[in-house]
């Protein structure tokens, strides 16, 4: 059944306060968001907003959702232009797209990667597209484990195999706590160089010019390719 003239018209209003929303997030950061100034932006009463957005939490997590799914969606797509079986153009595909992303969109990254905007908690309607980027990476780990492709085994001390425990069942045995901690430490240290980029630690440590930071990035995640056993030295 197509969508009536209201669904259509409240898609539509939905859609300009999240391009609003995103206009003020990159101009004044997560913790200045103000959906009354949105509302003033689009010319509308703030009451007439609240209809569709009923408070400034609601508007984070839909911002907080959208951007999950852009990056998502980007990262996704890159990983499936490669072949399947090549791993490490798998892991580097996703990896170069999160950074792509990440420089494209800083104020959203921040959003989802940074530091948690004061009063605010995210509701669980974030968690799936939360675990989009993950799951691409997981899904290298899984492949190449199937394929009886992974590297040997160090089977972790017992407290920290204890500590991944939901971890380990979101894998469902398709791969080996080893690796699941070594795609954790993988994922952190992708955040990790994304964000210390981003945000400016790289200053005076890096050349600024994008040939050197892209090269640079390169050589951090193939090295962190080589902790995953996609690739040896």
């Amino acid at each position: 059944m197509a969508p009536t003239a209201r669904e259509r018209a409240r898609v539509e209003i939905t859609r300009e306060i999240l391009e609003t929303g995103r206009a003020h997030l990159a101009r004044d950061g997560a913790a200045a968001l103000s959906l009354r100034a949105v509302a003033r932006d689009l010319g509308m009463a703030s009451s007439a907003v609240y209809r569709y957005v009923p408070n400034r939490d609601a508007l984070l997590t839909l911002l907080i959702i959208d951007a999950y799914d852009a990056v998502g969606e980007q990262v996704e797509r890159a990983a499936a232009a490669c072949d399947p079986d090549d791993y490490l153009g798998r892991f580097l595909a996703t990896c170069r797209a999160l950074r792509t992303w990440a420089l494209a969109h800083p104020q959203e990254y921040a959003l989802i990667y940074g530091s948690p905007v004061p009063g605010y908690a995210a509701p669980v309607d974030t968690i799936a597209p939360a675990t989009r980027v993950p799951a691409v990476l997981l899904s290298i780990l899984f492949d190449q484990t199937a394929a009886g492709r992974s590297a040997p085994d160090t089977p972790p001390p017992g407290d920290v195999a204890a500590s991944i425990t939901s971890y380990r069942q979101f894998a469902a045995g398709q791969a080996s706590d080893d690796l699941l901690l070594r795609g954790l430490s993988a994922w952190a240290t992708l955040l990790g160089s994304v964000s210390l980029e981003l945000f400016g630690h790289l200053h005076n440590v890096v050349d600024e010019e994008p040939d050197a930071r892209a090269a640079f990035f390169d050589h951090q995640m193939r090295e962190v390719a080589i902790g995953l056993g996609l690739v040896g030295r």
